[in-house]
């Protein structure tokens, strides 16, 4: 089963929406820096999933820039 932000992302990708893909791939980027600098909590987890959504983000805009060209 896909996860939801694969859902997401194809999505975006099947609407052509690179701004929204760059959004959210942006907003993924903080919420791993700001995690990255608690102390108080083990966010490993939830850090190593953002940083997977960021791969399937990314991925998505390559297929944006493949189809580009």
């Amino acid at each position: 089963m896909p996860k939801a932000i694969e859902l997401i992302v194809d999505g975006y990708v099947s609407l052509n929406d690179r701004r929204a893909l760059d959004d959210l791939r942006i907003q993924r980027r903080k919420l791993a820096v700001d995690l990255k600098a608690r102390t108080d909590f083990d966010c490993r987890t939830a850090i190593q999933q953002i940083e997977e959504d960021i791969i399937v983000i990314e991925a998505g805009l390559a297929r944006l820039d493949g189809a580009a060209n």
